[in-house]
């Protein structure tokens, strides 16, 4: 059960993500989540750091989709746009089906694409259903939607279970 929560990498935050590594590792694809990935919860700004890490990504040749919870097309799509990539809303991760569509805007498949989020019960455990790569990254604050708190203390008493009672599995803390 705990390998469903075990993403492949971790990282600080999604600009310390190694493109290149990522092109080592042959990923032609990336579905990214939205609030507190990409941007702060419900804001509409990305930040410098992000905005040049997608220059990277596009200039590596790794395609992007943001793949959002989020149910106001709106707000997602503002984001998308900035950043010139696709987007899915309405997810309902850790449904499959979302992650499906991004792979199809894409293009890519199993093998050549990863999942980054902030949560473990959403983007890794997506991601893992499908067998695909995963990289959980910090939040980056700690404003967010009510039942998202309440979801990270749930992680909270996951990554403990995870530490102590399976060692063999616990949660990687390679960074790129």
């Amino acid at each position: 059960m705990f390998e469903y929560f075990q993403p492949t990498l971790q990282a600080p935050s999604l600009d310390l993500i190694s493109v290149e590594q990522l092109t080592q590792d042959g990923i032609k694809g990336l579905i990214i989540d939205l609030d507190n990935t990409m941007t702060p919860w419900n804001d509409l700004e990305v930040g410098p750091k992000v905005a040049t890490w997608f220059i990277k990504v596009k200039a590596a040749g790794i395609g992007a989709c943001v793949v959002s919870n989020n149910s106001k097309r709106q707000r997602v799509a503002v984001v998308a746009d900035r950043l010139d990539i696709p987007f899915v809303f309405g997810a309902t991760k850790p449904r499959r089906r979302a992650f499906r569509s991004a792979m199809n805007i894409l293009g890519t498949g199993h093998q050549d694409t990863a999942v980054i989020g902030d949560q473990l019960f959403t983007d890794i455990l997506g991601g893992n259903r499908l067998g695909l790569y995963t990289i959980l990254v910090t939040p980056i604050n700690d404003r967010e939607f009510i039942g998202t708190k309440v979801m990270r203390k749930m992680e909270k008493v996951l990554v403990w279970l995870m530490k102590h009672c399976a060692p063999a599995k616990s949660i990687s803390t390679k960074i790129h």
